[in-house]
C-alpha cells in the first residue's frame, strides 16, 4: 500500500471516529431503550382495544357512544381504523394516523382528540415545567446552605419543616392553600387559568395567568422541595470530606467558592439523576392538582373524559402524557452527559 492510500484510509477512520463521537455527544447510551419503550407503548395502545371481546369499535368507543352514533358515522370510523381489514392493514392505518397526529375522534367534544389535548397540554406543561425548575433551584440552594451549616438552627429547621411538608400529598396541600388564600383571605383566584371575559391583553394578561397559577404551582413546589433538599444536603455532607475540598481550602479559596463552585457543582449530578425519577410523579401530581383548582390542563381533561367514558380521549391523553415523560427523561439524560463527561466518554 502506498503512502497516499494509507493516508486515505487514516482519513476515513478519523472521519468515522469523529462521526461516532458526534453521535455519542448527541445521544445517550440509553437512546435505544427509549426507542424500545416508545414502540412498546404504541403497540399496547394498538393491541389492547383489539384484544377485548366483541367488536373492536365498541372496545375503542364504548357502548354509550355506539348508542348515540349514527350508522354513517360508524361506517366512517370502521373505514378510518381499517377494522374490516387484516391486523397488518389496521397497524399500517394506525401508524400513518399517528404520524399525521391523528389520535382518534372525541365523541364528547365532537372534535379530533389531538386538537382537544393540544388545547390543554400547554397549561399542564406550564405548571409542571415551572414547578420542576423552581423546586429544583430552591431545593439545591437550601440543600447546599443546610449541608454547609450542619447541626445549626437553620439546618434543623429546614430538615424538620420540609420533611413535614413532604409527607403530605400534592392535592392536600392544594386544598389547604385554596381554603386559606382563595376562600378565607380572598387574595387569589379560586379556580381556572385566566379570568373569564376580562379582556386582558399584554402584561395584564400575563399577570392574570400568574395569579391563577400561584396556588397550584406553590402546592407542587412545596411537596417536591423536600426530596431535592434532602438529597442535595446529604450529598454536600459527603462532599465536604473529599480530598478536592481540602485541596481547595489549602489553596486559599474562599468559603463561598468552595460552597458553590466545588461542593455545589458536584452535588448537581445525583440531583439530575433524581430529577428524571421525579418527572412521572410530577405529572401524576399535576393531574390531581388541576382537578382541585379546576385548572384547564390535561388532568381536568382526563377527569372529564373518564366521567364521559370518552375512551379515545382517555387513550390519547395517556399516550401523550407517557410521551412527555419519556421526552423529559431523555432530556435529563442529555443534561447528565453535559454535567459529567465521564458518562459520555465511558461509551
Amino acid at each position: 500500500m502506498n503512502s497516499a492510500s494509507a493516508e486515505c484510509c487514516l482519513t476515513k477512520q478519523e472521519h468515522k471516529h469523529s462521526f461516532g463521537k458526534m453521535l455519542r455527544n448527541l445521544f445517550p447510551a440509553s437512546f435505544l431503550n427509549y426507542i424500545i419503550a416508545l414502540a412498546a407503548i404504541f403497540s399496547l395502545n394498538f393491541i389492547l382495544p383489539r384484544l377485548m371481546p366483541g367488536d373492536p369499535l365498541h372496545a375503542i368507543y364504548g357502548d354509550e357512544a355506539m348508542v348515540a352514533m349514527t350508522p354513517e358515522m360508524e361506517a366512517e370510523l370502521i373505514r378510518q381504523f381499517s377494522l374490516d381489514k387484516s391486523w397488518w392493514d389496521q397497524l399500517l392505518a394506525y401508524v400513518l394516523g399517528l404520524l399525521q397526529g391523528d389520535l382518534g375522534f372525541s365523541y364528547y367534544y365532537k372534535e379530533q382528540v389531538s386538537q382537544v389535548i393540544m388545547g390543554a397540554l400547554p397549561w399542564t406543561l406550564l405548571l409542571t415545567g415551572l414547578a420542576l425548575v423552581i423546586a429544583t433551584a430552591i431545593g439545591i440552594i437550601l440543600g447546599i446552605e443546610s449541608g454547609y451549616r450542619r447541626s445549626s438552627s437553620l439546618d434543623r429547621g429546614l430538615v424538620a419543616g420540609l420533611m413535614f411538608l413532604g409527607g403530605f400529598p400534592d392535592f392536600f396541600i392544594g386544598i389547604l392553600l385554596l381554603l386559606i388564600f382563595a376562600v378565607s383571605l380572598d387574595v387569589l383566584p379560586l379556580s381556572g387559568a385566566t379570568s373569564p371575559y376580562a379582556g386582558y391583553e399584554g402584561l395584564a394578561y400575563i399577570l392574570d395567568i400568574l395569579r391563577h397559577l400561584a396556588l397550584p404551582l406553590t402546592s407542587m413546589i412545596l411537596v417536591q422541595l423536600g426530596g431535592i433538599f434532602l438529597l442535595t444536603r446529604n450529598t454536600i455532607l459527603i462532599l465536604l470530606g473529599e480530598s478536592f475540598i481540602l485541596t481547595a481550602r489549602a489553596k486559599g479559596c474562599s468559603e463561598q467558592c468552595i460552597k458553590y463552585a466545588h461542593a455545589g457543582r458536584n452535588s448537581l449530578l445525583p440531583v439530575t439523576t433524581a430529577t428524571g425519577l421525579r418527572i412521572p410523579h410530577l405529572m401524576t401530581g399535576a393531574l390531581f392538582i388541576e382537578i382541585v383548582f379546576s385548572y384547564p390542563g390535561v388532568g381536568s381533561l382526563l377527569n372529564t373524559a373518564i366521567a364521559a367514558r370518552d375512551y379515545p380521549l382517555i387513550q390519547g391523553i395517556l399516550l401523550i402524557v407517557t410521551l412527555t415523560v419519556l421526552s423529559a427523561n431523555f432530556l435529563v439524560d442529555l443534561l447528565y452527559m453535559r454535567l459529567d463527561p465521564r458518562v459520555r466518554y465511558a461509551h
